[in-house]
């Protein structure tokens, strides 16, 4: 497995940005598949975003298109999530997760490893 930390969270007013960050360590980061998901209180967790191992692919939720950008970095061993127009809806903990395999997953039994979770609060 790939030990996974996020950072980047915070506090931000509707129709504002955030960066969230994804380092990983422990094994060799460009034969996962990342992906990014968010738990909002009371509700299930669910899936965002992922990137391919060699990011030329990447899938996202409906409910985040147009808006919220993956990327990865495999020289420096990080996964990117640029989140523009945020709304309150957004309000959750962002979670990034590793896949092994060399195609795009997307369901939460995919993903074998797991970061601790970063908090994004929208504020309308």
């Amino acid at each position: 497995q790939v030990q996974l930390v996020e950072s980047g969270g915070g506090l931000v007013q509707t129709g504002g940005s955030l960066r969230l960050s994804c380092a990983a360590s422990g094994r060799t980061f460009s034969r996962y598949c990342m992906g990014w998901f968010r738990q909002a209180p009371g509700k299930e967790r669910e899936f965002v975003a992922a990137i391919s191992w060699s990011g030329d692919s990447t899938y996202g939720a409906d409910s985040v298109k147009g808006r919220f950008t993956i990327s990865r970095d495999n020289a420096k061993n990080t996964m990117y999530l640029q989140m523009n127009g945020l709304k309150p809806d957004d309000t959750a903990v962002y979670y990034c997760a590793a896949a092994t395999g060399r195609f795009i997953y997307y369901k939460i039994a995919d993903f074998d490893s797991w970061g601790q979770g970063t908090q994004v609060t929208v504020s309308s």
